[in-house]
């Protein structure tokens, strides 16, 4: 592959002036924060974001991700019903009141999880889903690994303080974890409610995340609280295209909690934006040994985030091969364009065949010799 002239796209964007505030200038209470954007996992903003802290609650992240990957992979259902164990039922703090015996389904205890932050469904589902809550447990250590969560430690799934001794996490795997979930799309059917019944309409439940209710664009994810571990929060939003995740841990208060998490939220929408690359034609690229001489390469879709002081500044390099032999297939890379801003790259994403090639065969030569004869 060698570079043809490259090609700089200056995309125009209006420019909207920031600069990156201290922990002080945003006023946050608030012992460790982290804000990111999900589309590559960008930190925008952080303050002491890998010190170890109790999440509290928000250990259920790591709960309904599980789940969720169970539903996904057909281990479970969301229609499968759930039998309450006597250790589920014992289960303190916020609770939907289960009892030894009572069944409900993986959906209604999903919704008891994710909105009330049931301490009492979130034991059920893990019992359900890997026969014990200890296995469980196990399997969300071994996922926080796979996911690079270097300063996490989970005993339960609920983040009770009176079940943990050695149970800690941080802001930035907390952003990680919630990355991941955010990725299955179902979740949001859970998250975004803000009010909702069990039970028949038996029972009320109130999302224990009052974004959901008052702030523009909020998603999820989890609320979270204990003597121990304070006020805690991982708070989603999106705007525009732009999907953010802001965490608090160790607020002092629940207003406090949910005050830092607007204004992280506030300052990642006012400073960034997510620009999106339609797929483009580039151009043709020679076909050495083809029954067509060239083909025509387009860009993939993506998109990046960026400041929005920088949106005016991306250049786009393209790089493509001077020729590909023969088959070719539509997909096939070709290439690659690579997005900079002041040099630095923010991002590459393939450029692929839009059409087929085929190689040429004897048949095919003898034929287009015939052809050429004729034409004398």
């Amino acid at each position: 592959m060698r570079k043809t002239p490259i090609i700089v796209l200056i995309v125009s964007f209006a420019i909207i002036l920031g600069c990156m505030p201290t922990h002080a200038e945003l006023d946050l209470d608030a012992k460790s924060v982290v804000l990111i954007e999900c589309e590559t996992g960008k930190v925008l903003y952080e303050y002491n974001c890998d010190e170890k802290l109790p999440p509290a609650s928000v250990t259920k992240i790591m709960t309904m991700l599980l789940v969720m990957e169970a539903i996904d992979s057909g281990k479970i259902n969301l229609n499968d019903m759930v039998s309450v164990s006597e250790n589920a039922a014992s289960m303190g703090g916020s609770q939907v009141y289960l009892e030894v015996g009572e069944t409900m389904s993986v959906d209604e205890m999903l919704k008891c999880v994710a909105v009330s932050s049931a301490n009492d469904a979130a034991v059920a589902l893990a019992e359900f889903t890997y026969g014990s809550e200890e296995a469980f447990v196990e399997k969300m250590n071994e996922r926080a690994k796979e996911l690079g969560m270097e300063n996490t430690n989970f005993e339960n799934t609920n983040g009770l303080d009176d079940t943990a001794t050695n149970h800690y996490t941080s802001a930035r795997d907390i952003a990680i974890m919630s990355m991941e979930l955010l990725k299955h799309e179902k979740i949001f059917d859970y998250t975004t409610i803000w009010m909702d019944t069990v039970r028949n309409g038996e029972f009320t439940l109130t999302n224990t995340n009052r974004l959901i209710r008052f702030y523009k664009g909020a998603n999820g994810l989890k609320t979270g609280s204990t003597s121990k571990a304070k006020f805690c929060l991982s708070a989603s939003a999106k705007r525009e295209g732009l999907q953010l995740v802001a965490v608090v841990m160790a607020s002092s208060t629940r207003d406090s909690r949910n005050a830092s998490a607007t204004k992280l939220l506030d300052y990642g929408f006012a400073n960034y934006s997510y620009i999106e690359f339609p797929q483009e034609e580039i151009g043709d690229v020679k076909v050495v040994g083809g029954k067509v001489e060239t083909i025509k390469a387009v860009t993939e879709n993506c998109g990046f985030v960026v400041s929005k002081a920088d949106a005016n500044k991306i250049e786009k390099v393209i790089e493509t091969s001077e020729g590909i032999s023969a088959p070719v297939a539509k997909g096939d890379v070709i290439g690659t364009v690579t997005y900079k801003i002041n040099g630095e790259i923010i991002g590459e994403k393939n450029i692929v065949s839009s059409e087929d090639a085929e190689r040429i065969d004897f048949l095919f030569q003898i034929k287009k010799i015939f052809n050429n004869f004729l034409l004398y």
